[in-house]
């Protein structure tokens, strides 16, 4: 081929090129960003529910190949830590990573997806909400109040809480100034003591202060990461009023509605991914952080006294029901959640409570 020929194929076959190239899909070449806002009720990369928030705004930008990237909020920063739901619903962010009983102000409903006083364990709540009708209604809920929710984390059974005092009878409760959020901080009330609703950073300078006489807030890890050991002498255990604390994922409703099935299907894919990783993670770190506290730290495990427990519980029950009282909606939701518990309990004592019972017998392992 002579130089002349070769020139003009090779112009002819780039203009081809370039006009096939021109003639592609925008999405082909080059894909539309967007950036999101996710506010949470966390100190920034705090472990367990810092990090969880963290890690979930990763996964959705990896799971969307870049197309969604998350900048993330910790508490204060953007909005005040139990104003996630609020900011989410205005617009002024729009996603959130908190715990629904945060908003009970709004619904005392909004316990129900994040824990309630001697309900439904970890494993219970993933089904219930996966399984058992719990999803639609609180959607339903959400709905109301402008978000999509979603399960993403759980902080598996919590403990009891610091106290600076023994407690040895139901009258040790009368005046104690407690910061117990949720319906526990109902049934507290009930008891006679005094509920103090203070953000998570707030409480290591209350109780040293004396301004608390005593606080729960998650478990063994995080309770060793915030110190808590060294200005209260008494963990109590179990933790009644939080046996299987949701961390839940809230998505502009508006934004929801916008997005392709495709889109949602992956949001879903990434709280759900989350929600089962955080759980995993905090079986274990409280395990471990169980043994620096009592080894390193000589921490004094306490148990709340069964008669104690009893008395607890029945007040719970009247607390539970009466917060339903108001909303028609809330009460749909008590019977769906109430009904799904006694079905949990009466396989739970045949299995997983009976397994444990039998795991505690002496004999030798291995």
């Amino acid at each position: 081929m002579r130089r002349r020929d070769f020139l003009k194929c090779a112009t002819g076959t780039a203009g081809a090129i370039a006009a096939a190239a021109s003639g592609l899909s925008k999405p082909a070449i080059a894909r539309d960003t967007k950036e999101l806002k996710l506010v949470t009720s966390w100190p920034r990369d705090f472990p367990g529910l810092g990090t969880t928030a963290s890690r979930l705004a990763r996964r959705i930008s990896d799971m969307s190949g870049g197309r969604y990237t998350v900048k993330l909020f910790a508490g204060g920063e953007l909005v005040q830590p139990l104003d996630c739901l609020d900011a989410v619903q205005h617009g002024t962010a729009d996603l959130y990573h908190s715990a629904e009983y945060y908003y009970q102000n709004k619904t005392k409903a909004f316990n129900f997806f994040a824990a309630i006083p001697f309900g439904l364990s970890a494993g219970e709540m993933n089904a219930w909400i996966y399984h058992g009708g719990g999803q639609e209604l609180w959607n339903e809920l959400g709905r109301r109040n402008g978000v999509k929710p979603l399960m993403a984390g759980n902080t598996g059974s919590q403990m009891g809480g610091w106290f600076r005092t023994e407690i040895e009878s139901l009258a040790d409760f009368k005046g104690l100034r407690m910061r117990i959020p949720g319906l526990g901080g109902a049934v507290l009330a009930k008891l006679g003591g005094k509920v103090v609703n203070i953000a998570g950073g707030e409480v290591y300078g209350a109780l040293k202060a004396g301004t608390l006489d005593a606080s729960e807030w998650v478990g063994p890890w995080n309770d060793l990461a915030m110190g808590f050991y060294k200005v209260a002498d008494f963990y109590y255990y179990p933790g009644f009023h939080e046996p299987g604390t949701v961390l839940s994922f809230g998505l502009n409703a508006t934004f929801w509605d916008s997005l392709p099935p495709g889109d949602k299907a992956m949001f879903e894919a990434a709280a759900a991914a989350e929600n089962d990783i955080t759980l995993a993670e905090y079986t274990a770190r409280n395990a471990a952080a169980l043994e620096v506290l009592i080894d390193t730290h000589g921490v004094e495990l306490m148990r709340y006294p069964r008669d104690v427990l009893r008395a607890v519980g029945q007040a719970a029950g009247e607390v539970v029901l009466e917060s339903t009282e108001a909303d028609p909606l809330a009460k749909r939701i008590y019977d769906s959640y109430i009904k799904f518990r006694a079905t949990a309990i009466g396989w739970s004592k045949r299995s997983d409570q009976a397994f444990w019972s039998a795991r505690l017998l002496p004999f030798k392992y291995g």
